[in-house]
């Protein structure tokens, strides 16, 4: 083959899209089958509103208000709560995995119909036409993500980070020196009177302060090491084995026939740097619910009260929640968390163990990525 027809072209997109490098595809096909391809976070949404019916059904109310101890009722409601990110997960990754294009149309329908009924049985008010304002705003923001390639960008990131899980635990390990240090702020009175003194709003501006430095170490980083890559992909013997399969198995390869445009470039950059960013984060964030489970288990009312000098509230507030967590618990998870990211980020720059088995496989992942752009603007420049 060396000009790729119709079917082979949208193939060789749904490919790009797949490996998160959607400014490689032609100007245009973004804002083509945007519907099935927003399928899977359609269906994810859809299974968050059949989780809020259960939650108005159970509760009596669309708020989710908790204070002291919990009954059944409300405890069945706190377990929806947990499971229902991980549920919409496995919903949106179980649609992403049908291939017919009219399967996936179907699904978006099922799913839309599921977002109403929930608007219209659940949601987050007693207002029914606010709810499906709220419902009509997200499914249209997914299907913008979806046509400006954000969303092709995201999948791939959470993809890379789940399928390395086992690194994760690897890296936890090798996280225990800041999580014993930790250990020791986690029962540190000055740190619990904070958490029950300070804002949420302010909290959340120093957690940017924090993530955004952490951030640029792994962006410096990622670009020192991209730019070898970015300068021409050279072809490798081994490419022809590992295209087996793909739209461009059977293109010549022909590299530096048009180089990478600036938006290529910034998109290889921030797929490579927001899969380092969520593998860490992922870290960061189990290490924070190992200390929000210690915390749930050893600090009494009493305690409580003795560590912020009765300035801590025994329910908590998340995302306009009320939950039977102490507020200080959260705020100091919360710190603990953006102190374990900010480390491992600084630690994933230099670790050499860490870059030899994720960031050189992820490059040598996005330069096959990049030989194949080569051969697909090659073939289309020659028809």
């Amino acid at each position: 083959m060396t000009s790729p027809e119709a079917g082979d072209r949208y193939a060789a997109e749904r490919w790009f899209l797949a490996q998160g490098l959607p400014a490689v595809v032609r100007r245009g096909a973004l804002l083509r089958r945007v519907w099935s391809r927003s399928a899977p976070a359609i269906a994810g949404y859809a299974l968050m509103a059949a989780n809020s019916i259960g939650v108005v059904a159970l509760s009596g109310k669309h708020t989710i208000d908790i204070g002291g101890r919990p009954d059944l009722a409300e405890g069945a409601v706190l377990a929806l709560l947990v499971l229902v990110l991980p549920a919409a997960a496995v919903v949106g990754w179980l649609v992403s995995r049908i291939a017919s294009l009219r399967w996936r149309l179907v699904a978006v329908a099922v799913a839309i119909a599921v977002i109403v009924l929930g608007a219209v049985f659940g949601g987050l008010s007693y207002r029914v036409f606010a709810n499906l304002m709220v419902s009509g705003i997200a499914v249209a923001v997914i299907l913008v993500l979806t046509a400006t390639g954000v969303g092709s960008v995201l999948g791939w990131a959470a993809h890379a980070t789940l399928t390395n899980l086992a690194l994760v635990a690897g890296m936890f390990v090798r996280a225990l020196p800041v999580v014993l240090l930790t250990f020791l702020v986690f029962f540190n009175t000055y740190v619990w009177l904070m958490a029950a003194v300070i804002s949420r709003t302010r909290l959340w501006l120093g957690l940017g302060f924090l993530f955004l430095i952490a951030a640029a170490f792994l962006v410096s980083s990622t670009l020192d090491r991209v730019r070898p890559i970015l300068a021409s992909p050279e072809p490798d013997p081994g490419d022809a084995a590992q295209l087996a399969g793909t739209p461009f198995e059977h293109m010549p390869d022909d590299p530096g026939t048009t180089p990478l445009s600036h938006p290529e470039r910034a998109n290889v950059v921030f797929v490579v740097a927001a899969s380092q960013v969520g593998q860490v984060l992922t870290v960061a964030a189990l290490t924070g619910g190992i200390f929000l489970i210690l915390g749930l288990i050893l600090v009494s009312p009493t305690l409580l009260d003795s560590w912020t000098r009765g300035a801590g509230r025994p329910d908590g507030h998340l995302l306009g929640m009320t939950l039977p967590v102490p507020d200080a618990l959260i705020q100091t998870t919360m710190m603990l968390t953006a102190i374990t990211f900010m480390y491992l980020s600084a630690k994933a720059v230099t670790d050499t163990e860490y870059r030899a088995k994720f960031v050189e496989p992820l490059l040598e992942e996005v330069r096959l990525t990049l030989v194949a752009r080569d051969r697909y603007r090659s073939a289309l420049a020659r028809r």
